[in-house]
């Protein structure tokens, strides 16, 4: 702990927000007159595919802990590229509550004493707020006959995704391509070769999920788009419907939530995180996740949502995959697979 906070009274809170990171204010009005005229605050950092839903979630709960505690609260939030985000944090950003794409960004916080051990157990699901699935868009009438993971691979298919060394979306994606060959019977060697071939096929590698979205949608690059399902739902909410395609082997995505320890002792605003954490397993925080896009892991908000997540026929896990310490080292890592494969694509 000594270690970041040497660090840390280096770096002051102006210069952190850089590129990719926006910083929203969602602040509850109050009525009638506070009883203490400085309020309680609280700063959410969460990854760029979150705003929609939590910008309905935050005052949701503040109307609640408004009505039932004397002391006003107001939550701030930050929202970036997963990676980015963690590194801000990192670097002296004073986050309450991180959401963040990866648990392995959470780890890291955790590694550097900011968050306690166990973590994962101070909220049910092990933490896990939200699930999601990866997906492929296309254009209106699919022109490229896309179907399968596999259709990525050939050679007339412009591919449109972010890049893993910037997005946690982006590893969502480059796992899924990579595992719809090895939990399939296929090889560590073909599963490369495959991943390579669907990445020289990359016309856009975006720094986060939503801008490949922008890239695909708004700016019209590329014949398929690879992404999170709930991104390709809220592209619909927003008019801008995208026909997609969830393929049946697909990785399971879990999205976590936490409290970062040592930043809620020096604010005094344990109650506050504590009750915003609980209130995001809520059927009705669950069910505004759900309307956006993500998979809820409340069952019962789960069992009204139709046939609007489809059942993934054949879904693997990160564990099956290694556990993050292992995918970490063997794809993401200064010199793994991912950046092997990204120096390819620049060979003559």
């Amino acid at each position: 702990m000594s270690r970041f906070w040497s660090t840390k009274f280096l770096i002051r809170w102006g210069v952190v927000f850089f590129a990719g990171v926006s910083l929203s204010w969602a602040i509850a009005a109050c009525t009638g007159n506070p009883s203490n005229t400085n309020p309680l605050e609280l700063t959410l950092v969460s990854y760029m595919v979150t705003p929609s839903a939590y910008q309905e979630i935050i005052p949701q709960f503040l109307d609640t802990w408004n009505r039932e505690h004397d002391r006003k609260a107001v939550i701030r939030q930050s929202y970036g590229p997963s990676g980015t985000q963690t590194r801000t944090v990192l670097h002296g950003l004073d986050a309450d509550v991180v959401a963040l794409a990866l648990a392995l960004d959470i780890q890291q916080l955790e590694k550097v004493g900011l968050i306690e051990p166990g973590w994962e157990q101070e909220a049910p699901n092990n933490s896990i707020v939200t699930r999601s699935v990866v997906t492929i868009a296309t254009r209106p009438n699919n022109p490229k006959g896309i179907q399968t993971w596999a259709d990525l691979a050939k050679d007339d298919v412009k591919v449109v995704l972010a890049n893993p060394k910037t997005s946690g979306g982006a590893r969502w994606s480059f796992l899924a391509l990579w595992g719809s060959v090895t939990q399939t019977g296929g090889t560590p060697e073909e599963a490369r070769a495959f991943t390579q071939k669907v990445y020289e096929n990359a016309v856009v590698l975006s720094k986060d999920s939503r801008e490949a979205t922008d890239a695909f949608v708004g700016q019209d690059q590329g014949d398929v788009l690879v992404n999170y399902e709930n991104e390709m739902i809220l592209a619909g909410l927003n008019d801008r419907q995208l026909p997609y395609i969830v393929p049946e082997v697909n990785i399971g995505i879990e999205n976590a939530v936490a409290i970062i320890d040592e930043n809620v002792e020096k604010h005094g605003n344990r109650e506050l995180a504590e009750a915003f954490l609980r209130y995001l397993f809520t059927p009705e925080a669950q069910t505004v996740f759900a309307r956006y896009g993500f998979r809820p892991i409340d069952p019962n908000v789960e069992s009204k949502q139709g046939d609007r997540f489809p059942v993934v026929d054949t879904s693997f896990t990160i564990e099956d995959l290694g556990g993050w310490d292992t995918v970490q080292k063997q794809f993401f890592d200064a010199g793994a697979i991912f950046d092997e494969i990204q120096a390819n694509l620049y060979r003559p």
